[in-house]
């Protein structure tokens, strides 16, 4: 048994619920079991964007973000829902008092996963007895699928749980990864998208094998810091540790100015909102950070502050999207009156690889059609020059507009 608990290392669960959204509605109905099921948002419209299905539904091809016309097409019998998000997160809070009943080192990553510590189980017996125990207490008081890595750190244990679904349990061991883990391709390891896989391609870096011999200067130069800490990982190396305060930590990176004379003029005041939101994106750039929660300071001429935040369905680290975000909140909270200061800050900030983006009806349908549009704007500027497309607001309205409220069409 203590063969299997090793004195100077650690031994770590991944556990990933399957197809988790429509695994707690088939739980809550069971007339769904064996149904092709998806999760959508805008199930009346066409428009329509799968959020997660069933394994069923798989079979067929249907994928999360298809277009929901598209997924109809492949699955005619295809059973749609709108989300119950109250649901999903009683299901989850359930999974993770579970998982604490085991060991109190669990460390959530999202809604539906986490990290699990058993360096000092083995009096509960051998790992793989208790993900076994854990899996099978998921599935009979809850009747929710998952499906466990066991590895000795927690990037080897994701990549493990994501090797068999569902209900699968597999051992990953550091000396098993030149074999099993290299000859994938480099886009296919955890922690790295569709850009980054660009990027080593062009340098001929394919495989996970060709990341792991990479030189440390070629990595430094193309990620940064960033660069080494993949190479590390695609050799079975990760040193962090499973952090069960996580989820408690409220760091947070923001910048505020005064403003040069006291002002309520609209245009202005989104001006120093962009301004202040840019650099608030490259304060978390630099540091491989993203935010979950958006604030807006705001103090009048006469010293009151206000200070209002909201939590964001997605991370977020991009100008534009700080920017978007602050004007909503700056929109609801201003009262019209002259602003002295103006402040944005990013809080509930983690690192970025260890970000999940929540499954939001809305945002998913954004990004999906998000790339068509950058392609017709870069074909429209490839025709007629850069300057036919530029970013920024609408031009304000002139004909008897006060310039102290921002107007609906400017948030449409």
């Amino acid at each position: 048994m203590n063969q299997m608990y090793p004195k100077n290392g650690r031994v770590i669960l991944h556990v990933d619920m399957n197809s988790f959204y429509a695994s707690v509605e088939m739980a809550h109905n069971p007339m769904l079991k064996g149904k092709p099921l998806a999760v959508a948002g805008n199930v009346e419209e066409r428009r329509g964007i799968i959020v997660t299905c069933s394994y069923e539904a798989r079979k067929f091809g249907v994928k999360t973000t298809m277009p929901l016309w598209e997924a109809k097409k492949l699955c005619p019998s295809l059973v749609v829902m709108k989300p119950n998000f109250e649901r999903y997160r009683t299901a989850s809070s359930g999974i993770f008092d579970l998982l604490r009943s085991f060991t109190e080192q669990v460390e959530p990553v999202s809604i539906d996963e986490g990290y699990l510590d058993i360096s000092d189980c083995a009096e509960m017996g051998t790992p793989i007895e208790i993900a076994e125990t854990i899996q099978n207490r998921i599935l009979q008081t809850m009747d929710l699928p998952c499906s466990i890595g066991i590895a000795p750190n927690k990037f080897l244990a994701k990549t493990a749980s994501d090797m068999k679904k569902p209900l699968g349990i597999t051992i990953l061991r550091k000396r098993d990864v030149p074999k099993i883990l290299w000859p994938y391709e480099v886009g296919e390891m955890h922690g790295i998208g569709n850009k980054t896989a660009e990027k080593f391609n062009a340098v001929g870096i394919r495989t996970i094998g060709d990341l792991a011999h990479a030189p440390d200067g070629l990595m430094k130069q193309l990620l940064g810091i960033n660069g080494t800490r993949l190479k590390n990982r695609a050799m079975g190396i990760d040193d962090r540790p499973v952090d069960p305060e996580s989820i408690y930590e409220h760091k947070s990176i923001g910048n505020s100015t005064t403003l040069p004379k006291d002002t309520n003029s609209q245009k202005e005041l989104t001006a120093v909102l962009g301004r202040l939101s840019l650099k608030v994106a490259q304060r978390l750039k630099n540091k491989s950070l993203v935010g979950h929660k958006i604030g807006v300071t705001i103090r009048y001429k006469d010293r009151r502050t206000v200070t209002r935040s909201r939590l964001v369905a997605n991370a977020f680290s991009e100008s534009e999207e700080i920017h978007a975000l602050a004007i909503e909140l700056f929109t609801k909270h201003w009262n019209g009156e002259d602003v002295r200061l103006l402040g944005v800050t990013a809080f509930e900030v983690i690192e970025k690889e260890s970000a999940y983006k929540q499954l939001d009806l809305f945002s998913y349908e954004k990004e999906a059609v998000k790339e068509p549009l950058y392609n017709v704007m870069q074909q429209l500027q490839s025709k007629y020059g850069k300057g036919i497309i530029k970013k920024g607001l609408p031009p304000v309205r002139k004909t008897g507009q006060a310039d102290t409220s921002f107007s609906k069409d400017f948030l449409d």
